[in-house]
């Protein structure tokens, strides 16, 4: 018997029960990537840590098992009065506990913002010893910088997320000189190791980089990946001043970055307060979307940076068993140890280059040479262990096998639809929080009109230029389509034609709704033209309406609207 038109496209709007299933038999993931990354650690890593004292030669804590749990640090280092708890303060949408800002150095502390029942501050000393927090590390650096260190409890949407960071305002001029009673800049590589992004803030109307904040930068060096900055207050100067200050910042940071590229800049004014020109109102506002959307998706990442951290942290420990079992066995057995040491020490660089050419080392992943030799001239090369083949031999087994292994758990171009929702919905650590960061649209601070709260869950209405009229046909369909096998979120020409043949329409027909319906023109479906496909021939086979010459602009998707009308515009 022959299906009906209306039969085959309800069987298309049933939902894949299979993709359900497999996304509860995978809701787990996540949670063994954690416990995986701590057994890796604790088995292999450790001991060869402690073995060739890592913690000393690095100076790097040992890690402990809450940081593989612990929530993505975004960490904000800038000077003085460039807006850091200002632009803090915008994220959350409303103040903290333990708040100070101001045009002089008002924060004096490294404050830590973390999610919780009720507004109040921790200090330090009870911070650096809480159980459910990754501070344990930070006791090495005492009580001078414990009393300097707070945390600061609020009840966040945002804070549910990630932890955010505020450093104290780097100091400048004759203030450099003043003594913190703490190494600021080994505290800054502490945070910055453990961070998954890392912020530069730069106020526009003050570009010089002083030699404190050129020392913080340095730490940073092996974390590139991770900076972003903002040239903040930019809406205080005209656009011909802010071409040249925007200028004038990446030359300077190309002369303090050692990166041969420059970290992403931001421009704006991260506040919320109305902008002070609306010169570059536009510009402005795609700026502060891409740094939100940077933002938006840490938690998804959280998973991926933590193995990273660990692969490099892995290839560290390994270059330096290495290096110690070297000067070990260089070393004379009865006479002479003190002699030998010292000549070792001041020819480090050929001792270097000896083991990156009989172990096949990168360069990279070796200390740097004049921090490694002051360390080196604290110690005994006597007292050294020896190189123990059989730990590096794990470590090695590590980076083969079973760290791949965990990358297989994360969601790749290579899952099907029902492995790739399953994966995408787990690979958040964190269980009791979204997985990403709900940050605020503010629309009209560029003057515009405030669009409508997206996250209104009864939808939005056609005065919001980005409302889509198929919306819920989407929301509807979405896991039909992933039910259909698209490879990285597209169905191929002959699959979307498949789907098309079954609606039964003619051949004639089904031309006009590909040629409305492929937006792009790439021969390809990707979820919302496969909406719009489905749209037509329902309105053709149910609600017996011809097809439309083109589409009314409330069917396009808003992310492809631009598409169409420069398309229209070539036309004419």
């Amino acid at each position: 018997m022959k299906s009906t038109p209306k039969k085959n496209l309800k069987k298309q709007m049933s939902g894949s029960e299979s993709s359900k299933k497999l996304a509860t038999e995978t809701s787990d993931k996540s949670a063994q990537i954690s416990t995986k990354l701590k057994s890796i650690y604790r088995k292999a890593v450790l001991p060869v840590e402690k073995r060739y004292k890592y913690d000393y030669f690095f100076e790097s804590p040992l890690l402990t098992e809450v940081e593989f749990d612990s929530k993505p640090q975004v960490l904000l280092i800038g000077q003085y009065s460039v807006g850091k708890t200002s632009f803090i303060r915008y994220l959350l949408g409303r103040d903290f506990p333990g708040q100070r800002i101001g045009p002089e150095p008002t924060t004096d502390r490294f404050t830590v913002l973390i999610n919780g029942p009720d507004e109040r501050t921790i200090p330090g000393n009870a911070l650096s010893v809480h159980p459910e927090l990754p501070f344990r590390g930070l006791e090495r650096f005492g009580v001078s910088f414990l009393s300097r260190f707070e945390g600061s409890q609020l009840p966040s949407s945002v804070l549910r997320s990630i932890t955010l960071v505020d450093t104290p305002g780097i100091l400048s001029g004759e203030k450099q000189r003043t003594n913190r009673g703490y190494d600021f800049t080994k505290v800054v590589s502490w945070f910055a190791e453990r961070a998954d992004l890392i912020i530069l803030l730069f106020d526009a109307h003050k570009l010089d980089i002083s030699d404190e904040l050129k020392g913080a930068i340095d730490t940073l060096k092996g974390h590139e990946d991770k900076i972003r900055c903002i040239l903040n207050k930019a809406d205080q100067i005209d656009r011909q001043q802010l071409m040249r200050v925007y200028g004038a910042l990446l030359w300077s940071l190309g002369k303090t970055m050692s990166s041969p590229e420059v970290a992403r800049v931001y421009v704006g004014s991260f506040w919320e307060q109305p902008l002070h020109t609306m010169d570059n109102a536009d510009l402005f506002e795609q700026e502060e979307k891409d740094l939100m959307r940077d933002l938006a998706i840490l938690p998804r990442q959280s998973s991926v940076r933590k193995i990273n951290e660990l692969v490099k942290r892995i290839r560290k420990v390994k270059t330096l068993a290495y290096i110690i079992g070297h000067l070990k066995s260089q070393m004379p057995s009865l006479m002479g140890k003190d002699k030998m040491q010292q000549k070792l020490i001041n020819d480090l660089p050929s001792v270097f280059r000896t083991v990156l050419k009989k172990y096949n080392l990168a360069p990279g992943d070796f200390p740097d040479i004049q921090s490694f030799s002051e360390k080196l001239r604290e110690v005994k090369f006597s007292e050294f262990n020896t190189y123990s083949p059989k730990q590096i031999e794990e470590l090695d087994e590590v980076l083969t096998r079973e760290i791949p292994k965990l990358m297989e758990l994360l969601p790749s171009e290579r899952d099907s639809p029902e492995t790739l929702k399953a994966k995408m919905a787990a690979n958040y650590i964190q269980e009791d929080a979204p997985e990403y960061v709900p940050l605020v649209s503010r629309a009209d601070r560029f003057g515009k009109k405030k669009v409508e709260n997206e996250a209104n869950p009864f939808g939005s209405t056609e005065e919001n230029p980005d409302h889509w009229a198929l919306q819920d046909s989407a929301e509807r369909l979405k896991s039909v389509f992933e039910s259909l096998g698209p490879k990285g979120g597209f169905l191929d020409t002959a699959k979307a034609r498949d789907v098309l043949l079954k609606t039964g329409l003619s051949k004639e027909q089904l031309r006009q709704i590909w040629n409305l319906s492929d937006i792009d023109c790439d021969g390809y479906f990707d979820h919302e033209e496969y909406v719009v496909a489905m749209f037509l021939v329902d309105a053709v086979v149910q609600k017996k309406k011809p097809i439309p010459a083109e589409l009314p602009l409330s069917v396009v998707p808003p992310s492809k609207r631009k598409l169409l009308m420069n398309y229209n515009d070539n036309k004419v």
